[in-house]
């Protein structure tokens, strides 16, 4: 096999993969729970969190917490999921050091 061909293919991946990697790490997800709802960003940082004024009750703060925690995972879950596809579908299930 041809060694700069071989160099050129792993660069050209490489491209890709940085530039799905800002389009992920620029997209928003979102996860809710009972009306409770959090937004991060694909760099897995929360930027929103909504509550309903029904659940702001001082005595409900403990399954208040527990509402966010849920949504919070789920938010991450969904930007984790799809990193994983789009990565994958490039290095077609090839293991990248730091990715």
């Amino acid at each position: 096999m041809d060694m700069q061909r071989l160099m050129q293919q792993a660069q050209q991946m490489q491209r890709k993969l940085a530039k799905i990697e800002a389009e992920l790490d620029a997209k928003e997800y979102e996860g809710s729970n009972n009306g409770v709802v959090v937004r991060i960003t694909g760099k897995n940082e929360v930027i929103a969190v909504e509550i309903p004024e029904e659940l702001m009750n001082p005595d409900d703060r403990e399954e208040l917490q527990d509402m966010i925690l849920l949504a919070a995972n789920s938010a991450l879950s969904a930007a984790s999921q799809e990193r994983e596809e789009k990565m994958g579908a490039i290095t077609q299930g090839v293991r990248m050091p730091g990715m």
